[in-house]
Protein backbone atom coordinates (compact mmCIF):
# COMPACT_ATOMS: atom_id res chain seq x y z
CA UNK A 1 0.00 0.00 0.00
CA UNK A 2 1.76 3.37 -1.03
CA UNK A 3 2.10 5.21 2.15
CA UNK A 4 -0.22 8.80 2.27
CA UNK A 5 1.61 12.25 1.41
CA UNK A 6 0.53 14.47 4.43
CA UNK A 7 -0.88 18.00 2.92
CA UNK A 8 2.60 20.17 4.51
CA UNK A 9 4.80 17.63 2.39
CA UNK A 10 3.26 18.96 -1.19
CA UNK A 11 4.72 22.60 0.00
CA UNK A 12 8.03 22.67 -2.07
CA UNK A 13 7.41 19.02 -4.37
CA UNK A 14 7.66 19.26 -7.96
CA UNK A 15 4.39 20.78 -10.46
CA UNK A 16 2.41 17.76 -12.06
CA UNK A 17 0.55 18.00 -14.63
CA UNK A 18 -1.60 15.12 -16.76
CA UNK A 19 -0.69 16.51 -19.42
CA UNK A 20 0.73 19.35 -21.97
CA UNK A 21 -1.48 22.20 -21.81
CA UNK A 22 -3.20 20.68 -18.68
CA UNK A 23 -3.75 23.19 -15.82
CA UNK A 24 -1.70 21.64 -12.44
CA UNK A 25 -3.91 20.62 -9.30
CA UNK A 26 -1.66 22.45 -7.19
CA UNK A 27 1.26 24.76 -7.53
CA UNK A 28 3.56 24.55 -4.38
CA UNK A 29 4.07 27.99 -3.47
CA UNK A 30 7.69 29.54 -3.73
CA UNK A 31 8.37 30.82 0.29
CA UNK A 32 10.36 33.38 1.41
CA UNK A 33 13.71 32.91 3.01
CA UNK A 34 15.53 34.88 5.55
CA UNK A 35 18.58 36.36 4.69
CA UNK A 36 21.53 38.86 6.73
CA UNK A 37 21.36 41.13 3.79
CA UNK A 38 19.25 42.36 0.77
CA UNK A 39 20.78 40.95 -2.65
CA UNK A 40 22.93 42.72 -4.36
CA UNK A 41 22.54 43.36 -8.63
CA UNK A 42 19.91 44.56 -11.18
CA UNK A 43 18.70 41.36 -11.65
CA UNK A 44 16.63 41.29 -8.16
CA UNK A 45 13.08 42.41 -7.94
CA UNK A 46 11.77 44.10 -4.25
CA UNK A 47 7.87 43.15 -3.84
CA UNK A 48 5.84 44.14 -0.55
CA UNK A 49 5.06 42.05 2.01
CA UNK A 50 1.49 41.01 2.28
CA UNK A 51 -0.46 40.47 5.73
CA UNK A 52 -2.76 38.07 4.82
CA UNK A 53 -2.98 34.03 3.60
CA UNK A 54 -1.50 32.99 1.09
CA UNK A 55 -4.01 31.88 -1.76
CA UNK A 56 -3.83 30.80 -5.54
CA UNK A 57 -6.47 31.23 -7.60
CA UNK A 58 -6.65 27.74 -10.74
CA UNK A 59 -9.13 28.63 -13.16
CA UNK A 60 -10.64 26.36 -15.69
CA UNK A 61 -13.50 27.74 -17.63
CA UNK A 62 -16.02 28.93 -15.05
CA UNK A 63 -14.67 26.29 -12.04
CA UNK A 64 -12.58 28.84 -9.80
CA UNK A 65 -10.76 27.49 -6.94
CA UNK A 66 -8.61 29.13 -4.25
CA UNK A 67 -5.84 27.11 -2.66
CA UNK A 68 -4.19 27.49 0.48
CA UNK A 69 -0.24 27.34 0.23
CA UNK A 70 -0.70 23.61 1.55
CA UNK A 71 -3.44 22.86 -1.17
CA UNK A 72 -6.32 22.57 1.35
CA UNK A 73 -9.82 24.21 -0.91
CA UNK A 74 -10.99 26.77 0.47
CA UNK A 75 -13.10 28.40 -2.14
CA UNK A 76 -16.30 27.94 -0.50
CA UNK A 77 -15.54 30.57 1.98
CA UNK A 78 -14.84 33.37 -0.46
CA UNK A 79 -17.61 33.77 -2.77
CA UNK A 80 -17.20 37.02 -3.90
CA UNK A 81 -13.36 36.55 -5.05
CA UNK A 82 -14.47 33.68 -6.73
CA UNK A 83 -17.16 35.73 -8.45
CA UNK A 84 -14.77 38.43 -9.26
CA UNK A 85 -12.58 35.78 -10.70
CA UNK A 86 -14.99 34.14 -13.10
CA UNK A 87 -15.51 37.25 -14.47
CA UNK A 88 -12.19 37.50 -16.04
CA UNK A 89 -11.24 37.17 -19.29
CA UNK A 90 -9.56 33.66 -19.16
CA UNK A 91 -10.15 30.39 -20.01
CA UNK A 92 -7.55 28.19 -17.67
CA UNK A 93 -5.10 30.35 -15.64
CA UNK A 94 -3.19 29.47 -12.42
CA UNK A 95 -2.33 32.79 -10.57
CA UNK A 96 -0.15 33.35 -6.93
CA UNK A 97 -1.32 36.00 -4.37
CA UNK A 98 -2.54 36.96 -0.99
CA UNK A 99 -6.13 37.18 0.90
CA UNK A 100 -6.04 40.23 2.80
CA UNK A 101 -8.21 42.85 4.81
CA UNK A 102 -7.15 46.57 3.27
CA UNK A 103 -7.58 49.35 5.55
CA UNK A 104 -8.65 52.50 4.69
CA UNK A 105 -5.27 53.65 4.27
CA UNK A 106 -4.20 50.69 2.21
CA UNK A 107 -2.73 48.80 5.14
CA UNK A 108 -3.03 44.98 5.62
CA UNK A 109 -4.16 43.56 8.99
CA UNK A 110 -3.93 40.06 9.44
CA UNK A 111 -5.94 40.34 12.34
CA UNK A 112 -8.75 41.97 10.71
CA UNK A 113 -8.66 39.35 7.85
CA UNK A 114 -9.06 36.12 10.28
CA UNK A 115 -12.10 37.73 12.19
CA UNK A 116 -13.35 38.21 8.65
CA UNK A 117 -12.75 34.97 7.50
CA UNK A 118 -14.34 33.51 11.53
CA UNK A 119 -17.72 35.44 11.29
CA UNK A 120 -18.31 34.78 7.87
CA UNK A 121 -18.27 37.80 6.39
CA UNK A 122 -15.51 37.70 3.82
CA UNK A 123 -17.04 40.49 1.21
CA UNK A 124 -14.87 43.20 1.99
CA UNK A 125 -11.61 40.98 1.30
CA UNK A 126 -9.05 41.69 -1.48
CA UNK A 127 -6.94 38.92 -3.56
CA UNK A 128 -3.88 40.82 -4.13
CA UNK A 129 -2.57 39.04 -7.29
CA UNK A 130 0.92 38.85 -7.86
CA UNK A 131 2.06 36.05 -10.27
CA UNK A 132 0.55 34.44 -13.09
CA UNK A 133 2.21 31.21 -13.23
CA UNK A 134 -0.02 29.27 -16.05
CA UNK A 135 -2.18 30.96 -18.73
CA UNK A 136 -4.79 29.12 -21.09
CA UNK A 137 -2.35 26.30 -21.57
CA UNK A 138 0.77 27.77 -21.25
CA UNK A 139 3.45 27.16 -18.64
CA UNK A 140 5.13 30.86 -17.74
CA UNK A 141 7.04 29.43 -14.71
CA UNK A 142 10.33 29.12 -16.80
CA UNK A 143 9.45 33.07 -17.88
CA UNK A 144 11.20 35.65 -16.22
CA UNK A 145 9.04 37.60 -12.97
CA UNK A 146 8.87 40.84 -14.84
CA UNK A 147 7.17 38.96 -17.71
CA UNK A 148 4.56 37.00 -15.90
CA UNK A 149 3.66 40.37 -14.18
CA UNK A 150 2.93 41.95 -17.18
CA UNK A 151 0.93 39.45 -18.17
CA UNK A 152 -0.68 39.28 -15.13
CA UNK A 153 -1.69 42.88 -15.62
CA UNK A 154 -2.88 42.76 -19.42
CA UNK A 155 -5.40 40.27 -18.09
CA UNK A 156 -6.58 42.32 -15.21
CA UNK A 157 -6.62 45.52 -17.42
CA UNK A 158 -8.61 43.77 -20.35
CA UNK A 159 -11.70 42.62 -17.74
CA UNK A 160 -15.26 43.35 -19.11
CA UNK A 161 -16.70 46.54 -18.21
CA UNK A 162 -18.81 46.31 -15.45
CA UNK A 163 -17.32 43.06 -14.44
CA UNK A 164 -17.50 42.33 -10.58
CA UNK A 165 -13.40 42.49 -10.47
CA UNK A 166 -13.80 44.86 -6.80
CA UNK A 167 -12.38 42.32 -4.71
CA UNK A 168 -9.15 41.43 -7.04
CA UNK A 169 -6.28 43.85 -7.20
CA UNK A 170 -2.73 43.76 -8.61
Amino acid sequence: MAGRISRRAKVGRAIRRREIGALPDFVPPQLTALTETAPEGGEWAHELKWDGYRMHARIEARNVRLLTRTGLDWTEKYPAIVKGLRALPVSQAYIDGELCALSEQGLTSFSAMHAATDARSTDGLVLVLFDLLFFDGEDLTGEPLRVRKERLEALLASAPPGCSTANIML
